[in-house]
């Protein structure tokens, strides 16, 4: 039998089985991820965040597999058909497709060829010339005849009129029980892994219409090798009708004849069911039975079945991609709590602007229209003036929509004129502020506000705490991914959530500030209780203490546990109730205090008196030495945020569109997006460039989320830039240089790199507003791309 679910997820996670099981029972009682990772360690012995959710989500892959595991066993035992053997052998399928394999021959299908001939009494001509090749087809087949006739079930069956229909009908019963044969299967399915490639061809008549596609208009590469942003062009493409894409062996370059020799997955099926050429009146039949089996059976089945595992894992490829941005998005640094003026760039409909005060709350909004066609500058720098020296603005947030540059240049220009204000501005990602705008929370948020001024609101806030303000967001609408919208929308959703989940519950939460959308991704908190917190703190006031939330309606014991030691009660009757310090906890820190004999605001930060304590002096049986360190890190820096210090990019003045860049450039930008062939930054110029994986550092890079991550600030120098595709080549070693026009490129590059700039990475998806630009095209992938673009 195979080991149990607990033993495999221990085998996978290098963990015992004992850990397994605690985080399995914690799970099953409803205990989140952060919970266990922060406040069970004793339990799990460990387990980080990164591991649990591995282990969330392969126990629901393996429970789905023994629920699948019964009820094929249940099927088959029904149909009378289960033996010993067949039993053993889907006992020990490790996976889904193994267990569907060994199926296959008892799933109810649709009345077959295979079927009608078994009807008709054929099975014995099809097993005769099998196990006797020296059997004349011909003069069996006659002895088969038979007129048409109604089964059992009233069904019409055309009988046997002739021999070829009988020696037809004997090749349907064949060619189903080879391709429904497990073990051969899997072999057929190993050898196509390995052999198999992935080949596509424009759709006549689609040349024009799919120019973005070119690339892959005559393409063809080893299916092992297709990377996942490749491999989801390709099937976008499939899906647009601009491309027919289809994996065929490495063997064949076109479709094969059908006198051509047989290839290696034919002649596995001839070798499985001792099919040979000897020169016996049966070999030729067989054969070609064989042939008849991989071709129209077994290769379709395969096909089918691994371009939906390329999807598969290109999809999931992607989901970990936007991902891995997105925690990098909401982790980054905050601004803090400083006045700031939101500037939501328009040309024709007027710069949105919204001032908000240290806690977020708006406190003035005003339209101005410096650009075309009024061209207000001056009244628009009088205006921007007075709004920040009335409400003590010091910072200027501007959204990188349409006329970001042109609005960048207005506060730069007010800046200039108005020293005194001291004032320091950001571009900041929009991304998903139209979406805030008009959803129901903003309404309910912002009812007095225009929707066109509630996105210049949401500009400001995420300046100001990018975490606090991007949760009020679909995650899917934030604009840090590719191909968002063509990978499951539920794996997708499911992946995002426990990101935007886990940042939450890392950074923690003050429960006096912190709006429903964003107490609901607290542990253990639900939105309707979650929107239960704030109407209680609308009525009642601020909380005064962690305690004092066990009053909220709908707010048990349980969900208490879960939440307490992720919210934050800022100067509140107990300090502990501003740390990441459980209140199950509380009692180990009296302990503390009466073995150094201090009070509690003594110990507080005292880094030096902290440090010299020894955990394993304060734990017990419930609260062991992993939770007492962790105690002792929060007495030391209490509420610590794990967010870097608050930094800026800025961006060179004179360089505002891609015309302006000169190879040789070492400019400022931010990542925006990062990819498993580089990194996008945005440098100012409307048009991300892209630092191909190889130019990131000077060392090898594998991954490259490893060196960058998104809103992270980098210098970069220009290679090359192709205004016409709109592609800027960026290096991250400024000691590189810019290829001399005409010399053959010197940076590795290949057609793979050609084809990441194209479909693969067309720039950010964001949902736009109409006024707003288009999705960016991408950038460039080092001068060795573009030489071959050009050829």
């Amino acid at each position: 039998m195979l080991p149990s679910i607990e033993q495999r997820l221990a085998q996978e996670l290098s963990a015992k089985p004992v850990q397994v099981a605690a985080a399995i029972a914690l799970l099953d009682e409803g205990a989140t991820v952060p919970f266990i990772a922060r406040y069970r360690k004793e339990a799990t012995g460990g387990l980080d965040d990164i591991q649990l959710r591995l282990l969330e989500e392969r126990l629901r892959y393996l429970r789905e597999l023994e629920e699948r595991r019964a009820a094929v066993i249940a099927a088959i035992t029904e149909q009378g058909k289960m033996t010993p053997e067949l039993l053993q052998s889907i006992a020990l399928a490790e996976d889904k497709t193994r267990l569907e394999d060994l199926y296959l021959p008892y799933k109810q299908k649709r009345r077959t060829k295979a079927q009608i001939a078994i009807e008709a009494g054929l099975s014995p001509l099809a097993d005769a010339l099998l196990n006797d090749p020296s059997l004349s087809p011909d003069g069996e087949a006659v002895k088969f005849l038979r007129d048409a006739f109604a089964n059992a079930d009233g069904a019409g069956n055309p009988g046997v009129p002739d021999a070829k229909a009988a020696l037809d009908g004997a090749r349907q019963i064949l060619m189903e029980r080879f391709a429904e044969d497990a073990q051969l299967l899997q072999s057929l399915r190993e050898y196509v892994q390995d052999h198999g490639v992935v080949a596509s061809k424009v759709v006549e008549g689609k040349q024009d219409e799919g120019e973005k596609f070119a690339d892959y208009f005559d393409y063809s590469e080893p299916l092992a090798n297709v990377p996942s942003y490749r491999a989801l062009a390709l099937l976008r493409g499939r899906r647009e009708g601009i491309l027919d894409v289809t994996l065929r062996l490495d063997s064949e370059e076109e479709k094969p004849k059908w006198d051509a020799p047989p290839n290696p997955c034919e002649s596995r099926i001839a070798a499985r069911f001792g099919i040979k050429a000897a020169g016996r009146p049966a070999d030729k039949w067989l054969q070609d039975t064989a042939r008849w089996t991989w071709r129209v059976k077994s290769f379709m089945y395969i096909e089918t079945e691994l371009m939906g595992l390329l999807r598969d894992k290109a999809e999931s490829d992607a989901i970990q991609v936007f991902a891995r941005n997105l925690k990098a998005l909401l982790l980054a640094a905050p601004a803090g709590p400083r006045a700031t003026m939101g500037l939501d760039p328009g040309l024709r409909t007027g710069v949105k602007v919204a001032v908000v005060d240290a806690t977020g709350k708006v406190v003035d909004t005003a339209t101005v229209y410096p650009h075309a066609p009024r061209n207000d500058w001056d009244g628009a720098l009088h205006t921007l003036g007075k709004l920040a020296a009335r409400h003590g603005v010091s910072l200027v947030s501007i959204g990188n929509g349409t006329a970001s540059r042109e609005t960048d240049k207005l506060a730069q220009d007010l800046i200039k004129r108005q020293p005194e204000l001291k004032l320091t501005k950001i571009v900041v990602s929009e991304a998903g502020a139209s979406v805030y705008s008009a959803s129901e929370f903003a309404s309910r948020e912002l009812p007095e506000l225009d929707v066109s001024l509630r996105g210049a609101v949401s500009i400001a806030r995420r300046l100001q705490d990018p975490l606090a303000e991007l949760v009020k967001i679909d995650p899917k609408s934030i604009g840090v991914g590719q191909y968002q919208h063509d990978v499951s929308q539920s794996q997708l959703a499911r992946q995002l959530d426990a990101v935007v989940e886990d940042c939450v519950n890392a950074v923690g939460v003050d429960v006096n500030t912190a709006s429903a959308p964003l107490l609901a991704r607290v542990s253990g908190l639900s939105a309707g209780v979650a929107q239960s917190i704030v109407s209680y703190r609308d009525i009642k006031g601020a909380f005064a203490s962690r305690a004092a939330l066990k009053k909220v309606p709908r707010l048990g014991d349980k969900t208490f546990e879960q939440a307490a030691g992720f919210l934050r009660v800022m100067n509140g009757e107990n300090p502990l109730d501003a740390s990441a310090v459980h209140p199950e906890c509380y009692p180990v820190v009296q302990k503390i205090l009466a073995d150094v004999k201090r009070d509690m605001k003594a110990v507080i930060g005292d880094a030096a008196l902290v440090k010299s304590l020894n955990p394993a002096k304060y734990a017990d049986d419930k609260f062991g030495v992993p939770t007492v360190s962790d105690i002792l890190k929060e007495l030391e820096k209490p509420g610590r945020d794990p967010r870097p210090e608050f930094t800026t990019a800025t961006f060179k003045e004179g360089v505002e569109e891609i015309s302006d860049l000169r190879p040789e450039m070492i400019l400022e930008g931010v990542v925006t997006n990062v990819a498993a062939f580089g990194a996008f930054v945005d440098i100012g110029v409307h048009q991300d460039g892209l630092v191909h994986i190889s130019a990131l550092s000077t060392s090898f890079v594998k991954d490259p989320h490893t060196v960058v991550k998104a809103g992270q600030v980098v210098k970069v120098k220009v290679l090359e830039v192709d205004p016409k595709r709109k592609r800027i080549a960026l290096t991250m070693r400024l000691s590189d240089s810019a290829p001399q026009p005409g010399a053959q490129p010197q940076q590795r590059g290949d057609r793979g790199d050609a084809k990441r700039l194209n479909e693969h990475q067309r720039g950010r998806d964001p949902q736009r507003r109409g006024d707003e630009r288009a999705p960016a095209q991408a950038g460039g992938a080092m001068a060795a791309a573009f030489a071959k673009l050009k050829k």
